[in-house]
Formats: structure tokens, sequence, C-alpha cells
């Protein structure tokens, strides 16, 4: 994990596998120490804190001075190596946890208000889809033979006159997408349409009759 990350920022998501990473090298930098514990230990069990020298001041002659020093320095480096990696998990940690607790948030808010939208009434469709051609662009962005549309691009149940409302704005969004609303088995469902040339006629590949209301 590179430095400067914010733990109070969840903009880069942190997933399960980084933190097992950081646990992983946390676990490699431990067996480390242990190993230069255990040069320590066969040294006549100097450790890290053991005379290297005798009563008279001179080098111990039972055991290997160089070696004790060596390992001394290596355990002292991966000590610090290992409270940085400790800091880097628990920072990990608490990313990732307010990760999924922002995830969990935005999730509950967008099914309330999913809900709420479904419960309120549903809007007044203007037309009905008649038939829908396969690999159509209709086809293709979901239309299907049943759906009752009560938004088309601009026009909606408030401004609809008649079927030549829809054909106006088609010719006048050919390559563009446009925003379709209508209502399926009892729900609204939203679709993104783009008129374009294709192997069949006009630009959409579907029917559409007009509703009496």
């Amino acid at each position: 994990m590179s430095e400067g990350n914010n733990s109070t920022t969840t903009s880069t998501a942190i997933t399960i596998e980084d933190v097992q990473n950081l646990v992983k090298k946390k676990d490699e930098i431990e067996e480390q120490i242990k190993a230069y514990y255990d040069v320590l230990e066969d040294q006549k069990g100097v450790g890290m804190t053991g005379p290297l020298v005798d009563a008279e001041g001179f080098p111990r002659g039972d055991i290997d001075v160089y070696q004790v020093r060596n390992a001394r320095h290596n355990v002292a480096c991966l000590q610090n190596d290992h409270k940085e990696i400790m800091q880097q998990i628990e920072e990990a940690l608490y990313r990732l946890h307010a990760y999924e607790r922002e995830k969990r948030e935005k999730d509950e808010t967008q099914a309330k208000a999913e809900a709420l939208e479904q419960d309120l009434p549903l809007p007044h469709p203007f037309a009905k889809v008649d038939a829908v051609t396969p690999g159509s662009p209709a086809s293709i962005s979901g239309l299907q033979v049943g759906d009752e549309i009560f938004e088309f691009g601009t026009v909606n149940s408030l401004n609809f006159q008649n079927l030549q409302n829809i054909a106006s704005v088609v010719q006048h969004s050919e390559g563009k997408p446009l925003s379709i609303a209508v209502i399926r088995s009892g729900k609204k469902v939203h679709l993104g349409l783009t008129p374009q040339r294709w192997s069949g006629r006009g630009l959409l590949g579907c029917n559409i009759l007009p509703l009496q209301r």
C-alpha cells in the first residue's frame, strides 16, 4: 500500500484480498524475526541483550560475535517493518469496513427509493408496443411487446397528441440515445433506445399503437 493514503477516504476500494496480502507479508516478517531469534538462541542464548564481551572486555570466544550482531541488527529492522505493516493492516481494515458500510448504506438508500417509487401511483401511459422485430434497435434496447409507454424522450402523457409526436422525436434523434419509460407487469421500467439505421425498416423496428384513455 502506497504512502499518503488517507485512512478517512473510501474513494479507492479496499478488498479482502488486499488485507490478506498484507497479513501474508506480516506473517513472512514474523517468520524472519523468529529465524533470527533462533540464531541468537543457538549462540548460547545470548538473545538481544546478552553481553558480547567477557569479564575482561574481550570479544567472547564461545559465540560468533559477528553473527550475533548481524542477527540483532536484522531483528531490529524487521521489528520496525512489522510495526509499519501492522499499521497498514489496521488502516486497510478500517478502509475496508468504511467502504462496505458506505456501500451498504448506498444500497439501502437505493432500495428504499425504488420501493418508494414503486409505491407511487403508476403514470398514465399514452401508447403501447404492439410488435418488436428481433435484432432491431427496439429489441436491443429491451423494449417488449405489451410495454405501455408513458415517456418517450420529450413526449409524455401530458403533451402526447398522436403518433406523429413520437415519429418527430425519433427523426430528430437518429444516433442519439432516448430515455424511454414504460409500465411492464404493473411496474415502471426505464430503458435507453437509440434510433438508428438497421437491416429492417425505419429507425426503431417496433410498432407502437396509441392508447385511448
